[in-house]
């Protein structure tokens, strides 16, 4: 089922949570509302499912307006991030709940409610927990249940609030890849709401960041993180360097140091203020020895994991940046704690500042 998003503004008092919100989601597509906590995500989820009415604006659901549809009509199947089993029905009967719940004349057999919530649990490879109580289960197998129960009544469009924002990282880790498996078996409209950038990028087709209320860029997971629209996406996927400065001819100039940056973009004017960002693997720390080049900095703390080091250092004022270099570069240069150095992006990325921007 294909869903459309027009023009969907929502107050609660005096907060705007959506502002004048327009997306596409297209059949069969997993798409991930990505942004922080408060930026309208869950909001929008709500108003797909009819959990929340919209004060403008509308959901069409294959074309259709939704919003005459009571939630039941919708064919949609919302999972929670805390499960929200019934903790006195067995496994078995949580999944068989909704189906059990049709009406009389829509309502499938014992035998085949039967067949069916095994065929269920046995797609979530938990059909050797059918008897057990939510009690008596993992966290990642309760969620795992709560998407079967979403799944037995059919539903044409799946909703997913934070699915695995309460567990752990490894358990999160494992269902992120279960989940994206599952998605390519059943090939059902999903969209799942999450502030994990981690989770965002491994899982979805289509990534929708989201701020304030409004979004901010969307796109396929590599094209949000290689190709950041504004300041804001840049910020919020992965981890980034942050430098302000002034436009210059060759670069940025940041106090009396100059970094190059790359020309392969629209140059602000000359002079204008600007937002430069690199991140770590895309800066190299050379030696402070009056050469000249690069932004003095000073080494705060060297991790070594793998292949990588993760260099972290303190600019003037205290500004944090993260250097990544390969392990065999770092032991080259021979870097100790409080050694003074330079940093030398090799590429950078730069935004005209914007009041209000909040970076």
């Amino acid at each position: 089922m294909s869903i459309e998003v027009r023009n969907i503004t929502k107050r609660f008092g005096s907060f705007t949570a959506l502002d004048d919100v327009s997306l596409d989601f297209p059949t069969g597509e997993l798409v991930a509302l990505l942004g922080p906590s408060g930026c309208g995500k869950t909001t929008l989820l709500r108003i797909i499912a009819g959990l929340e009415r919209a004060d403008g604006g509308q959901v069409l659901l294959e074309g259709v307006d939704a919003g005459p549809k009571h939630v039941q009509e919708r064919q949609v199947g919302f999972v929670f991030q805390h499960y929200a089993l019934f903790r006195h029905m067995t496994v078995f009967d949580n999944v068989a709940f909704g189906i059990r719940m049709k009406p009389r004349a829509q309502r499938p057999s014992a035998k085949d409610i039967r067949d069916k919530v095994h065929r269920l649990l046995e797609l979530v490879q938990l059909d050797w927990l059918a008897d057990r109580f939510p009690s008596q289960l993992s966290g990642g197998q309760r969620q795992r249940i709560a998407l079967a129960r979403a799944l037995a009544v059919e539903p044409r469009v799946l909703l997913l609030d934070e699915p695995f924002g309460a567990l752990d990282a490894k358990v999160r880790k494992e269902l992120r890849r279960w989940l994206r498996h599952l998605h390519d078996e059943l090939h059902i409209t999903s969209i799942f709401v999450t502030h994990d950038q981690e989770e965002a990028l491994e899982v979805a087709d289509r990534v929708v960041l989201m701020n304030e209320g409004k979004v901010e860029q969307i796109g396929a997971p590599e094209e949000v993180y290689c190709h950041p629209a504004t300041p804001f996406v840049y910020g919020f996927l992965g981890a980034v360097n942050l430098f302000h400065g002034r436009a210059d001819r060759d670069g940025v100039r940041v106090g009396d140091e100059l970094l190059r940056r790359d020309h392969g973009e629209n140059a602000p004017a000359e002079g204008a203020k600007v937002l430069a960002f690199a991140r770590p693997y895309e800066i190299d720390i050379l030696p402070d020895d009056g050469a000249g080049g690069g932004m003095a900095a000073r080494v705060s703390r060297v991790l070594s994991f793998g292949v990588s080091t993760r260099i972290e250092l303190e600019g003037e004022g205290g500004q944090p940046f993260e250097v990544e270099l390969t392990r065999e570069r770092a032991e080259g240069l021979g870097l100790a704690v409080g050694q003074s150095v330079r940093l030398a992006p090799s590429n950078l990325r730069v935004f005209e500042y914007e009041e209000g921007a909040g970076i």
